[in-house]
């Protein structure tokens, strides 16, 4: 299942890449075209293009219902403060591990910066209590994108 998820991203974000950022497509017409259930589609969506992977996404279900997916485009600095107000006072790692996928995808941080990050806000490197851990995670990932601006 993980491959056929990665074969759908992948092709919704060259259908971005050739759009200027921009895709409508129809979630019934992706599952035929790949050959699974149109909530696979969705899954996808919903798992990969998220807000904080740098995505604005319309749905509308039904008959001719269609997915909009706007690739949100911002320059570094303005970017990282979306980031930063969009972490909130918790995150768990999944959540913060897709906040850096997203750094490293914009070229706002490099393979090494982007390892950096998720040493910093790994589960082992914070070591708390599990009541706490989502609000330290946020705590020190909300200070490391500051420090990029």
């Amino acid at each position: 299942m993980a491959k056929l998820c990665e074969t759908i991203e992948d092709f919704i974000k060259n259908i971005l890449r050739e759009a200027d950022g921009f895709a409508e497509i129809q979630r019934n017409e992706l599952a035929i075209r790949f050959n699974c259930v149109p909530s696979q589609i969705n899954y996808v969506i919903d798992t990969r293009f998220t807000v904080e992977r740098g995505y604005y996404v319309e749905s509308r279900r039904g008959g001719g219902g269609h997915i909009r997916i706007k690739a949100v485009t911002m320059d570094s600095s303005s970017f990282i403060m979306h980031l930063v107000t969009s972490v909130g006072e918790y995150l768990s790692q999944q959540v913060a591990e897709a906040f850096i996928v997203n750094l490293l995808d914009y070229n706002i941080l490099s393979q090494r910066e982007s390892a950096i990050f998720r040493a910093a806000v790994s589960d082992k490197a914070i070591g708390s209590a599990i009541s706490q851990k989502d609000k330290i995670r946020a705590a020190i990932l909300k200070n490391m994108l500051i420090s990029l601006m």
